[in-house]
């Protein structure tokens, strides 16, 4: 979690914010400075902000600075480009969908097919939505909708959209009810864990949390090197004998469990500290034999786990050896996204997993501090591209990818300053529900208490709330 390492710069942001809008002003002069010069786009090569490409008939402008990569062209990757606005662009919406239409119902999903658009330059896939909310998409004419209700009747319409960013009309709706029987089950759902961090923010008692809010579960922060393989509790406090245990004991004496978060943003980790996958396996069960988790939790964060390919394989070869030798205890990866899905270092650790053979039980993504102004939306569209990316990986179905992913978020304010309500919240657990997702966080509790106008800081969520409100919603995970 970034939010650690940014509390300590907070004094800075005045600085920051001058860094922000100088770069922000600089931008349209870079982009007319280079638009008349647009080349096509190409892989293998590094683009700036503010670079202007063409593809397809359209031209794009870079958002975010990178070196492109197959599969990354402009229209499928919507966090490093944006349509230009400039003269020449493409204004035209595809044609509508037509004969929207239900192909089959089961107690638990809707598969739903159409009549291919047309476009001046081409279509680029379809939006679905379900009951005016946009659901998901498709590169394809067809799409299931799976986590629904049995004996309930929902209702669909379709639009296009083309690689400029324009998008059709609606097409005719359809309804289409599930057949009846049992809800859907999926063991492998582990209870809503808010992130509980006992290292700041006036770290409550977590017995008090759970007579509050019902919450049966948390995910504790975080287990870093104490030096070179060593693992502690923030890298100075003892697996036991402190208050990290006696919060676990307090949460184990009420009938709860545990979750285990190792890395995180910032710190001296022991990813890159462990030599080999068997030492890092070795510092996992040491804490494993000391705490006794339902769940370890990998925090991969940063240049020197996430961005480092030698030390995210360290990683996952060494949560080979901790699943084979605990195999009751589930094994998730936490990573960060952009708007629409993992980057490149996150499709990266996906295939590499599936590659390396590694038991990973859930893929959990923080889908915040990327200029959300709609966290909701953001939210859904990232963990849709998390669904690709592990569909594209290991073949599965829908339902399949749905039942290995997780979202934590950030109650309140982001580092960001992006807004995440307790209605928001509610929003995205219902949504989380009914896709048959099966780890739910947010970061953190120390955090869930009201101080409205009190910005981003560790005690609180600088929004009107009540205590533990954000705790209450994820209980009902």
């Amino acid at each position: 979690m970034k939010f650690r390492s940014k509390l300590t710069a907070l004094l800075a942001g005045t600085v920051l914010a001058l860094t922000g809008a100088g770069l922000t002003a600089g931008a349209p002069a870079a982009h007319g400075a280079v638009q008349q010069l647009a080349a096509a786009w190409a892989p293998w090569t590094s683009y700036a902000i503010g670079a202007v490409v063409t593809h397809n008939g359209a031209d794009y402008v870079c958002i975010q600075a990178h070196t492109s990569q197959p599969g990354w062209e402009p229209p499928n990757v919507p966090a490093l480009w944006k349509p230009s606005t400039g003269g020449g662009g493409d204004t035209s919406a595809p044609s509508t969908p037509g004969n929207l239409r239900s192909t089959g119902v089961t107690s638990s999903s809707v598969s739903l097919a159409w009549n291919a658009s047309t476009d001046n330059v081409g279509v680029t896939g379809y939006n679905v939505y379900r009951g005016g909310t946009q659901v998901g998409t498709a590169t394809g004419t067809t799409y299931t909708d799976g986590g629904l209700n049995p004996s309930t009747s929902y209702t669909y319409t379709v639009r296009a959209r083309d690689a400029a960013g324009n998008v059709s009309g609606a097409s005719n709706s359809v309804t289409a009810t599930t057949t009846s029987g049992p809800p859907p089950t999926n063991p492998g759902k582990m209870a809503g864990a808010p992130y509980l961090y006992m290292g700041w923010g006036n770290p409550p008692n977590p017995g008090t949390v759970m007579d509050a809010t019902g919450v049966r579960s948390f995910t504790m922060a975080f287990i870093l090197s104490s030096g070179g393989c060593t693992p502690a509790w923030d890298g100075n406090r003892p697996l036991t004998g402190g208050a990290d245990q006696q919060a676990i004991n307090t949460i184990k004496s009420k009938g709860g469990s545990v979750q285990i978060s190792f890395g995180g943003w910032s710190g001296n980790k022991l990813g890159p500290n462990c030599s080999t996958p068997q030492a890092f396996a070795n510092a996992v069960q040491q804490v494993i034999n000391a705490v006794g988790p339902a769940v370890v939790d990998f925090d991969i964060e940063n240049t020197d786990e996430f961005e480092n390919y030698t030390v995210q394989d360290r990683i996952l070869n060494g949560l080979k050896i901790v699943k084979q030798n605990n195999p009751n205890v589930k094994v998730v990866v936490t990573f960060g996204t952009t708007r629409t899905g993992p980057n490149a270092h996150g499709i990266r650790l996906i295939n590499q997993s599936r590659a390396l053979g590694v038991p990973i039980d859930n893929y959990t993504i923080m889908p915040f501090d990327f200029g959300s102004s709609n966290i909701y939306q953001d939210t859904v569209n990232a963990s849709e591209g998390l669904k690709n990316a592990l569909k594209n990986a290991f073949g599965w179905t829908d339902a399949q990818a749905y039942a290995r992913m997780g979202i934590s978020g950030m109650n309140g304010l982001s580092d960001q300053q992006e807004l995440t309500t307790p209605a928001t919240w509610t929003q995205i657990r219902d949504w989380a529900r009914s896709k048959g997702l099966t780890r739910l966080a947010y970061w953190s509790v120390n955090r869930d208490r009201p101080c409205p106008g009190g910005g981003v800081v560790s005690n609180c969520s600088g929004i009107a709330q009540s205590d533990w409100e954000f705790t209450r919603i994820t209980a009902g995970f």
